[in-house]
């Protein structure tokens, strides 16, 4: 009877020193912790080609921006006068371009006929002179000096008279081909430098070409913008992803196109389904792990890349992802 009053006892000892052993194992035992990754975007930069001073910005942080909707404008004097000058050079070429389609007018074509005509009735009048100088040199009363000099002026006369007539069909005929073509292209190049200086003047007028969420506005109205510098930058919030550093031992589970289950403490305790969308193909850093007593080696990381399965309300750039190991 004694002994059946002591097990009680020794049950009570037994339960009491199991459960101290259980909670020291417990609170000893290392815990797995969960992966942690972070939500990234896509991110663009709305810059211009050109250098100018900030004249307006339409946009502050935080504003919901549309494709093709204005974002920022730049004035640029420069840029006006270079315009300015390459539309005066094609009207001049484009001018002397139809000049040379047209031909002569035909005031110069009766001018250029009338001087031939004076020319040919020069020629006439010396070649009568010389036919009289030329009978009195045969019948002794002339010196033969000026015989030879009436002889002259009738072949320059002559010739003259043929340089007239050959300006006269010129006039009339008009420009050649080659000077047309000429002159169409340099038309053509004078219209291509007005096309490029207006694509440029084009660029001071920025609009956004994607649609997303302003994040960041670097420069204010009145300050210089470099050429290409990202005076406003717009995250695209419906094209995110999360991104983890993921050990080589873990790379199985994140295979491309496997999906998992992931918390995002910000948006509460539910879970979210994302699917691998992309595993890097070069590890990046390592990390020291003994996995055996004398078996030390180097981990290393693989960047990966998990889209939402299905779209997260309230979701933001750089809030944590965990998953659990």
């Amino acid at each position: 009877m004694r002994y059946l009053k002591i097990i009680p006892l020794l049950l009570l000892i037994v339960a009491g020193t199991a459960w101290l052993l259980f909670s020291f194992v417990k609170a000893y035992r290392p815990t797995a912790e969960p992966l942690q990754g972070q939500i990234e975007a896509q991110q663009y930069a709305v810059a211009s080609k050109v250098a100018g001073r900030i004249d307006r910005v339409l946009v502050r942080k935080g504003d919901t921006v549309k494709r093709g909707q204005l974002v920022f404008t730049l004035a640029s004097p420069e840029i006006e006068a270079r315009l300015a000058q390459a539309r005066a050079g094609q009207d001049a070429a484009e001018a002397l371009a139809a000049e040379a389609e047209r031909g002569a007018r035909r005031q110069q074509v009766a001018a250029a006929r009338d001087q031939w005509q004076q020319a040919q009735a020069a020629a006439e009048l010396t070649a009568k002179t010389f036919a009289r100088l030329d009978a009195l040199y045969r019948d002794g009363v002339l010196a033969e000096q000026k015989r030879d000099e009436a002889y002259a002026q009738m072949q320059a006369a002559r010739h003259a008279a043929a340089a007239a007539r050959q300006m006269f069909l010129m006039a009339e005929e008009g420009s050649r081909e080659e000077e047309k073509a000429a002159a169409a292209g340099k038309a053509r190049m004078a219209a291509g430098a007005v096309a490029e200086v207006e694509a440029v003047a084009a660029d001071t007028t920025i609009v956004s070409r994607f649609d997303g969420e302003v994040s960041q506005v670097m420069l204010q109205s009145g300050e210089l913008a470099p050429q290409g510098f990202p005076v406003v930058t717009v995250i695209d919030m419906a094209d995110v992803w999360a991104v983890f550093q993921v050990r080589e031992d873990e790379l199985r589970r994140f295979g491309r196109g496997s999906e998992f289950a992931a918390r995002i403490p910000a948006l509460g305790e539910g879970t979210y389904r994302f699917r691998v969308s992309h595993v890097a193909a070069l590890g990046d850093f390592a990390i020291w792990r003994s996995t055996q007593s004398g078996q030390d080696f180097d981990m290393r990381s693989f960047e990966v890349e998990a889209r939402p399965v299905a779209t997260i309300a309230g979701l933001r750039v750089g809030m944590s992802v965990l998953v659990d190991r």
